[in-house]
């Protein structure tokens, strides 16, 4: 009997460490990136329109991984998805940082295949995150995004020790593209078992029942929900070095740590949530932090300086912080629709990528892309009037 109840636990502790590796060797990979996109537009010469359509590529690959990552995971299961995912992903972070000096074209490619490498493993941990959420039977999915958080923190404070010691950018992203391959590929073999409930003869195999999911309304909402935070998400990821180095003057190292407090935000916030969304629900705590990210987003467009743009940067990403990890929670309700409706969720969710970075950078070159930034505001507001959508399901409801 001891052994019946015990095993479990250890097997489920053990996805569990596991989905935190999974989820913060994603963080690491993508801020190893970020914290190089200054230098990396500078060897090219981009102007900030031409940088946004370079940035383009991640979220066309994501894109491409997305639409596909619903039938992937539930055909090969979230263990093996996320394991070649980062092998695939060890290959693209290392081709840009060997290829960028040698024109777009190898970082395009290189790009790509990054954002493929991610929509995949993006769906894949967070079926897993939702798996192991209901054998634990408390909310943690935050806290699974906030080890993402913590990889970002991680991968940027080294991104900045980096420009600092003036590494250079090849050798940096090669590091970082081995480390996390490695120890991500020997981490999810902890992964547990994907789906209790297989599905029936009537709902088909995962592209059928991913094709299906696209026509639930409340599945629809939350992914334009998610795609709100996302927008607002990934801009600060992708735009706020940039924007700190160009509208305030500072310098690059400057620029990278107020990238950095942006993540560090988001970390805090994804940590300490849990709390709040047990207390309050998931309506009210997203609401409200979507009017605390539009205020420090004000302050760091509008504010008077670079202490002011910190400050800003900080309450940007704590309002930020948890609109991606409960949406993702509320489409994974029902854990038999699990895969298929995170996968349709993400999909709509990364569009924010692919439309965002072209969007700033076209603003950028016309009123500075530290007033392009504003344009997160509208998206906020969306993600504030489709909050209701995250109400849980009830039990009668699919």
């Amino acid at each position: 009997m001891t052994t019946t109840l015990v095993a479990p636990t250890v097997e489920v502790l053990a996805a569990r460490r596991a989905v935190y590796i999974a989820f913060t060797g994603c963080g690491f990979a993508m801020a190893s990136w970020a914290t190089r996109i200054p230098q990396v537009r500078d060897g090219l010469g981009l102007t900030p329109s031409r940088l946004g359509l370079v940035l383009l590529a991640i979220a066309a690959g994501s894109i491409v991984s997305l639409v596909l990552a619903g039938h992937i995971v539930a055909r090969f299961g979230s263990r093996a998805t996320v394991a070649t995912m980062a092998g695939l992903l060890l290959v693209a972070l290392s081709a840009v940082g060997i290829g960028y000096p040698y024109g777009i074209t190898p970082v395009v490619v290189g790009l790509f295949l990054f954002g493929f490498a991610n929509g995949a493993w993006d769906v894949a941990m967070n079926v897993q995150g939702a798996v192991v959420e209901g054998r634990l039977g408390k909310a943690i999915m935050p806290r699974f995004h906030a080890g993402y958080s913590v990889g970002t923190v991680a991968g940027a404070l080294t991104g900045a020790g980096a420009v600092a010691l003036r590494v250079p950018v090849t050798a940096h992203l090669i590091f970082s593209a081995v480390l996390i391959g490695v120890i991500v590929i020997l981490a999810v073999r902890s992964f547990g078992p994907d789906d209790a409930h297989p599905p029936t003869a009537d709902e088909g195999g995962g592209l059928r029942r991913t094709l299906a999911t696209w026509r639930e309304p409340r599945t629809l909402l939350i992914g334009l929900f998610v795609l709100a935070f996302a927008f607002a998400e990934g801009a600060g990821i992708d735009w706020i070095s940039v924007a700190v180095i160009d509208g305030y003057g500072a310098e690059a190292t400057i620029g990278t740590l107020a990238f950095a407090t942006f993540l560090t935000a988001m970390t805090v916030g994804r940590w300490f949530g849990p709390a709040l969304l047990d207390r309050y629900g998931r309506v009210a705590v997203v609401r409200m932090l979507a009017v605390l990210s539009l205020a420090g987003l004000m302050l760091f467009v509008f504010g008077p300086n670079v202490v002011t743009a910190f400050v800003g940067a900080l309450l940007w990403g704590v309002g930020a912080s948890l609109g991606f990890p409960v949406g993702m929670s509320a489409a994974a309700d029902d854990p038999a629709k699990a895969a298929a409706r995170v996968s349709v969720v993400a999909t709509i969710g990364y569009c924010a990528f692919l439309g965002g970075p072209p969007l700033i950078g076209f603003l950028g070159d016309h009123i500075s892309v530290l007033k392009g930034l504003g344009a997160v505001a509208v998206l906020l507001a969306v993600a504030t009037a489709a909050a209701g959508a995250l109400r849980p399901l009830r039990p009668t409801e699919d």
